[in-house]
């Protein structure tokens, strides 16, 4: 009995289609299939056909490596098919869904550089040639058998699927179902597309289905060889292990390593819980061969454990007058924080036990902060470590990682005690205020745990798993900016603010400190090189400008090195270095005095500021000129500082009449404001003193004193407030040669901060109010 195929109907017979070259896949006709887009080519050809039909040509390449393919490189025949869905994934990559409709054959491939579209003609999936219905159920039979034992390799493959392939009788769909659901390689796939004749397709399709069940059988051998191997190798271990426990009882000494760790720890300062954690991992070392992986893991994190300091700790008696010599010794100056330092140090000497005090010295870069810790630890006699935090973003680096980790270590907590060799040292987190937070965690939050003594006193590293006692260990901070660090790690620690140098206290850090070191540095006799106070004086004031002193001592630095060349050359033996020496020596000066008012002017005061790198002078500048009445202010200045000038405009206006000022000044008259320095950003509102007496003075044309300089904040009705960087501002006055600086009243107890030599040389005056700024300032 024959059968006749009909062919598709309804078909254009030859059109231009958008294509995608397909790589490894082969579509069939009534097939639905989804695959992978990243080619710019294939993207631009699923898009433009979605908007002109959704209708698309599939054809697949000879080689899958090509990418930019061109029609030798096509099969001849490929499948027109109709997008059902595109969904755009990550990475420029488009996921699209298609269903077979009719296959075609390739005429004309057209590459115009964006896009591949090509001229197709239909061609009948299957031939009209009527065919042999007893071979064709012989065919089916044997396709039926063979994809049984496919199916055996795959235990997830749907039973329905398997049970509609059984029962199917048409040779069509049979043939269908099968090739759809198996995973062939797309060159036979490609094969059963061209072929017309359903006699020949099920006979390339049992030869194609018979080949890849004897890889698979061939595949599942190999495995249950390999399996056969690992149970070989698992019998091999356990035999090895038997031996090595006979080695044991016969004295031989392949085990020692791991009762030499079992001993060890037995020594260990420990609770009975932490042992018995350390003795099992000694065990586990015991039962592992000596060469292995997980063997070597074990001996590192004993190893580290058995390092770190249990129980050890640093006695030392502490004396007062000890503590106070180091810290004089080490330190010029900082009068307030020694004296807390000492305080905390006391509390120590009287109370060993005490916990909980955590000293963070806070001030800018250069003035001696971490100096002072090593001088701590030098005074208690402790072990001293540091940590620098600076850019730490993980937090396993405070806290360690998990030793299962490959290069897994302990954190930098822990580490510090390990090199301290003590676990009561004194360990300086450098930098707290630097910590970063990122995606690996936040290192801030970790920390909160070490500075905290009620949590400390059983820290867990991540590698080290035990709890360490952290409580006795002496912990101090350093911080720039306490601002930026987080609220909670602030609250553990007490702030010392250590406030910038002044220029009297440079100058004998400078004379008793860095010269003797850097004379020392260079091979330098005091003899051969001397510097002279003038010099120093010139260096602090016209080649630095800075809160600390680093800056000065790489010009004491250079100095050393220019001289060491001259006398290495015998050039000279020995020298004095003058200020005006430095000229030849360092150049042109880098930084000009403070601008001041040198002679009694009308619009123009001395006003007085605080800077990161201490005090300056700030003359304020009033220009009063026809106009209606606007008010211009510059110098780059801030919203603060803008506002003291309305104050000012405001509380003149209401003192014309007293000062004979015309009251409509405001309305005729043009005001210009301006603080000198104008690339340089001021604000706060202490120059509300110094911005009124210049707009008084230029308005009644009454002089101001150039001998005095000011600084105060005002209200709205005159009152003068009390302002902050007192020290630093009357040290600026004293060295501009100011005699008299106006403060405000309530500032008189912060004198006592003032260096003495500033207050020999200069007159205060206190005011409660702008009457008395006026009276000191105006010349009447």
């Amino acid at each position: 009995m024959e059968q006749t195929i009909k062919s598709d109907k309804n078909i254009e017979e030859a059109n231009i289609l958008y294509t995608v070259a397909m790589r490894g896949l082969v579509a069939f006709p009534k097939m639905v299939m989804h695959f992978d887009v990243s080619r710019s080519k294939s993207m631009a050809a699923v898009e433009r056909s979605l908007k002109e039909g959704g209708k698309l040509f599939l054809v697949t390449q000879h080689e899958a490596y090509i990418d930019n393919p061109k029609a030798s490189d096509l099969y001849k025949v490929g499948v027109v098919a109709e997008i059902k869905q595109v969904l755009k994934l990550p990475d420029n990559v488009m996921k699209v869904l298609v269903e077979g409709i009719y296959k075609a054959n390739l005429v004309r491939l057209i590459d115009d550089g964006e896009v591949l579209k090509a001229e197709v003609k239909h061609t009948p999936t299957y031939s009209r040639a009527k065919f042999d219905e007893v071979e064709a159920e012989a065919l089916m039979r044997s396709i039926k058998d063979v994809f049984e034992r496919y199916a055996s390799f795959f235990p997830k493959m749907p039973k329905e699927l398997l049970s509609s392939i059984m029962t199917q009788d048409s040779p069509l769909k049979l043939f269908e179902t099968v090739t759809f659901n198996c995973n062939l390689n797309y060159r036979d796939k490609q094969t059963l597309l061209e072929e017309t004749n359903i006699i020949n397709k099920l006979s390339v399709l049992f030869a194609c289905l018979t080949s890849e069940v004897e890889i698979l059988e061939l595949e599942n051998l190999i495995n249950e060889q390999t399996k056969n191997s690992i149970d070989k190798g698992q019998k091999e271990f356990y035999l090895r292990e038997q031996l090595r426990v006979i080695q044991e009882q016969l004295g031989e000494d392949e085990g020692e390593e791991a009762f030499g760790y079992i001993n060890d720890i037995m020594d260990l300062k420990l609770d009975e819980k932490s042992k018995e954690k350390l003795l099992k991992e000694a065990d586990k070392l015991t039962k592992l061969p000596p060469a292995s992986q997980e063997a070597f893991v074990i001996k590192n994190y004993l190893d580290t454990v058995l390092d770190l300091p249990w129980g050890k700790y640093t006695k030392a008696k502490l004396s007062m007058d000890k503590a106070e010599a180091v810290l004089e010794k080490d330190h010029y100056g900082l009068k307030k924080v020694k004296e807390r330092i000492l305080e905390f140090l006391a509390v120590h000497m009287l109370n060993p036990e005490i916990k909980g005090q955590i000293i963070c010295l806070a001030g800018p870069p250069g003035i001696g902060k971490t100096s002072i810790a090593k001088s701590i630890a030098k005074a208690m006699g402790r072990k001293y470590a540091r940590v620098s935090l600076g850019g730490v973003r993980d937090e396993a680096d405070i806290r360690g990682h998990r030793k299962t980790y490959v290069g897994a270590m302990p954190g930098r907590v822990i580490t510090a005690i390990t090199q301290a060799g003590s676990a009561n040292p004194l360990i300086l987190f450098d930098e707290i205020d630097k910590l970063c937070s990122d995606i690996k965690g936040d290192p801030s939050s970790a920390m909160l745990e070490v500075l905290d003594s009620e949590q400390n006193y059983a820290f867990r590293d991540h590698f080290i798993e035990v709890p360490f006692d952290l409580s006795k260990a002496v912990f101090i901070t350093t911080a720039n900016n306490v601002s930026a660090i987080p609220a909670p790690l602030l609250d553990r620690m007490e702030v010392i603010e250590l406030p910038s140098y002044t220029a009297e206290e440079k100058f004998h850090i400078a004379k008793e400190h860095l010269v003797p070191k850097q004379l020392k540095e260079h091979g330098l006799k005091a003899s051969q090189l001397k510097i002279a106070d003038d010099a120093i004086n010139e260096l602090i004031q016209y080649y630095t400008k800075e809160a600390g002193v680093r800056s000065l001592e790489r010009c004491i630095a250079s100095l050393c090195r220019k001289t060491a060349k001259k006398i290495a050359a015998d050039e000279i033996k020995r020298t004095t270095i003058k200020a005006k020496d430095l000229n030849g020596l360092l150049g042109i000066r880098k930084y000009t005095g403070d601008l001041s008012s040198k002679k009694d002017q009308v619009g123009v005061v001395n006003g007085l500021a605080w800077t990161s790198v201490g005090g300056v002078l700030m003359p304020i500048e009033v220009l009063i000129m026809k106009g209606t009445g606007k008010i211009e202010v510059t110098g780059s200045l801030g919203d603060v500082m803008k506002e003291s000038s309305k104050i000012a405009v405001s509380f003149v206006r209401s003192i014309a009449e007293k000062y004979k000022i015309d009251p409509d000044f405001y309305k005729d008259k043009d005001i210009h404001i301006h603080a000198p320095e104008g690339a340089v950003p001021k604000d706060g509102p202490s120059a509300g003193v110094t911005m009124t007496t210049a707009l008084l003075s230029a308005l009644s044309g009454i002089k101001v004193r150039s001998d005095v300089a000011m600084t105060g904040e005002i209200t709205l009705h005159g009152k003068v407030l009390p302002i902050g960087g007192l020290r630093e501002k009357t040290m600026a006055a004293y060295k501009a040669g100011i005699k008299r600086v106006i403060i405000p009243v309530e500032n008189k107890p912060d004198l006592e901060e003032v260096d003495q030599v500033v207050k020999d040389a200069i007159e205060f005056v206190f005011a409660s109010d702008l009457k008395d700024v006026f009276d000191a300032a105006l010349i009447k």
